[in-house]
């Protein structure tokens, strides 16, 4: 295994451990370089405080929670606000749904069981579950961490929720320059594959590419040419979104292991050639 990243180039999309991570792809025998795509998360509570106040008043139908962290997040902006009695009436008289092992212990806290949750710890398994019920003219509001969740929005959409977003967390872009020049590295085939960490990487990267008229002329190279790495079935999930399903995920959700799977993927290539 010593020598299978010989002769490639691993762009790292991540902006944590990433020093480990280099070195873990060296002593395969390969070149990592560092290219953050995260951008900055932060908690918004003065942004957040009146939307969930307005949330109070209007009511809603559906509360569908993503993350353990927002939905701990939102409580306690609910408390520090005079809202926590209130918040908590709704949460317990509105159908509840959840994503994510963490999400599902935030809940308990509050005695509140989700009528649905994901199998899997995506929101693909939360779509999955959701699927059986009628959402014609139903008010969803979805509580997210940092960014959108286009898919997940789209499907409630197309079942004829109304669907409201809250985020306690925003999401500030990464440097425009880094992302570029891991664009222009990708299209002049400088780098053989790139591992992402969070889903935000992902979509940082083909949102710039979108706005920068490049994205027809940079996903190609994703399903051909570089090899899409995720450090988990979440990450992957934003792959899927870009109709990217070549990629590479290993079953432990690890930064590690991630590049030791990717490891192992270019072994098995040298097997078959």
């Amino acid at each position: 295994m010593g020598n299978a990243l010989e002769g490639k180039t691993i762009a790292l999309a991540a902006s944590r451990k990433t020093e480990e991570m280099v070195t873990l792809i060296e002593k395969q025998g390969g070149t990592g370089i560092v290219r953050p795509l995260q951008g900055t998360v932060f908690l918004a509570e003065e942004q957040v405080e009146p939307e969930l106040k307005q949330l109070i008043e209007d009511g809603t139908d559906w509360l569908i929670f993503t993350t353990g962290i927002g939905t701990e997040t939102l409580l306690n902006v609910a408390k520090n606000n005079g809202l926590e009695e209130k918040f908590l009436h709704m949460v317990g008289h509105v159908k509840v749904a959840a994503r994510g092992y963490k999400t599902m212990a935030a809940l308990k806290k509050i005695d509140v069981q989700p009528v649905a949750k994901d199998d899997d710890g995506t929101t693909e398994g939360l779509s999955r579950a959701l699927n059986g019920y009628d959402f014609k003219g139903q008010r969803v509001t979805i509580q997210l961490h940092g960014e959108t969740a286009p898919r997940l929005t789209k499907f409630l959409e197309e079942k004829g929720a109304i669907v409201k977003h809250i985020l306690p967390y925003r999401h500030i872009a990464p440097e425009p320059a880094t992302v570029d020049t891991l664009c222009e590295e990708i299209i002049a085939e400088k780098v053989d594959a790139v591992c992402f960490t969070t889903a935000i990487q992902v979509r940082s990267l083909f949102n710039y590419a979108k706005e920068q008229g490049t994205y027809d002329q940079l996903l190609p190279f994703f399903k051909e040419k570089v090899v899409p790495v995720a450090v988990g079935k979440v990450t992957a999930e934003a792959f899927k979104e870009e109709g990217i399903y070549n990629y590479v995920v290993p079953e432990l959700e690890r930064m590690g292991a991630m590049i030791i799977e990717l490891t192992r993927y270019y072994e098995r290539l040298k097997d078959v050639n």
